[in-house]
């Protein structure tokens, strides 16, 4: 099936008292067992597995192609859960833009027990030189956060696979409508559920698919069933209920994103503006190549610099200032002051998470403002 059916009709199931063609949430925190003393619906207690859960993550792993897929309370720690898979003293090579929030998490939570090193990713030919002895996996994510970087994922497939290293792509930007990583070689794909495969900015989650059910697999599953980071019942349904409108919300958001960068980049007050779309864009070919989708993600720098980027952020009237992305609604924000200190990112750079509103409103919203 196609990407539009699928994501309709793969977390669906339909009611058998009430033959409600939506899924119905299941609340309860445990289930009856039989008489033998069995589960005989297959459910146990929730933390386990729900009924809501598990349509999820039917829904993101055939999105995915992937054989499983597991669920989590948020992204990081969908991410955490790959991380703690490894073993203490393990060594993983990471891009050095990449989502702050995930990137703090590795630095400080796993300080002293997972080596790090922060590569530019988009140089192949760089990125062999840091595998060590102890290096068990390469974290990909393309395009980037903030500064939208394309990592070309077969190559560095190739490069994981031939030092029999773990290759995890997180896929949050492009999402399975505009990318498809276990395609192009990787082993496993990371989202937050939270952005576009939610699309309505009112619940958060994460996921993990995997292209197979090996033994890092069922570390994984063992460590959701465990750790009990799971989302609730409620969270599962309007993520699935989000998904059946992803591939025509995806269409909204790259071409509102496409023209509003093509707008920005011809405007004299625009220093640069990062959008894997555009042909000014470094990798657009490799963009063109491994995507399906721009996406509805872009970056852009203000000439006059930080004041005036922060003013920008604080008058605009039909974008709102926020974190997060990949909802209805178009957000902006300066990500260094997000981000802190250690932040590599320009100071005069806007994150613009571009949503479905009409185009020409946006276009003016900006306009009016620059």
């Amino acid at each position: 099936m196609k990407i539009e059916t699928i994501s309709i009709h793969a977390g669906n199931k339909l009611d058998e008292d009430s033959r409600a063609v939506t899924q119905p949430i299941v609340l309860s925190s445990t289930f009856e067992r039989g008489k033998d003393g069995g589960y005989p619906s297959g459910y146990m207690y929730s933390r386990i597995d729900n009924p809501n859960r598990k349509s999820l993550e039917n829904v993101i792993a055939k999105l995915e192609n992937g054989a499983d897929c597991c669920a989590f309370a948020t992204g990081n720690t969908a991410g955490m859960s790959v991380f703690q898979c490894l073993e203490p003293g393990s060594h993983v090579i990471c891009p050095d833009d990449m989502y702050h929030g995930l990137r703090n998490q590795l630095k400080f939570v796993f300080k002293g027990i997972i080596d790090l090193d922060f590569v530019d990713l988009t140089q192949i030919d760089e990125i062999e030189k840091y595998v060590k002895g102890n290096t068990r996996m390469i974290w990909v994510e393309t395009p980037s956060n903030p500064l939208l970087k394309i990592a070309d994922i077969t190559a560095i497939a190739v490069i994981a696979k031939k030092h029999n290293l773990k290759l995890v792509v997180d896929n949050t930007f492009a999402t399975p409508y505009g990318q498809q990583p276990l395609a192009l070689g990787a082993d496993l794909v990371m989202h937050s559920t939270t952005k576009f495969l939610n699309g309505h900015s009112d619940v958060c989650g994460g996921a993990v698919v995997s292209k197979e059910k090996d033994a890092f697999w069922e570390k994984m599953r063992n460590l959701q069933v465990l750790g009990g980071a799971v989302p609730s019942p409620f969270d599962c349904y309007l993520v699935t209920r989000g998904i059946k409108t992803l591939a025509y919300r995806m269409r909204g958001h790259e071409y509102n994103a496409f023209e509003l960068a093509k707008y920005l980049e011809a405007h004299p007050a625009i220093e640069r503006v990062f959008y894997p779309g555009l042909k000014s864009h470094p990798q657009f070919d490799l963009a063109s190549k491994q995507m399906t989708s721009f996406g509805g993600m872009l970056s852009f720098c203000v000439k006059a610099g930080e004041e005036a980027a922060r003013s920008l952020v604080n008058n605009v009237k039909i974008f709102t200032q926020a974190t997060s992305l990949g909802g209805v609604e178009s957000l902006l924000e300066h990500r260094y002051s997000i981000e802190g200190p250690d932040s590599k990112t320009p100071k005069n750079l806007i994150r613009a998470s571009v949503g479905l509103e009409n185009l020409e409103d946006l276009i003016a919203d900006l306009d009016k403002n620059l």
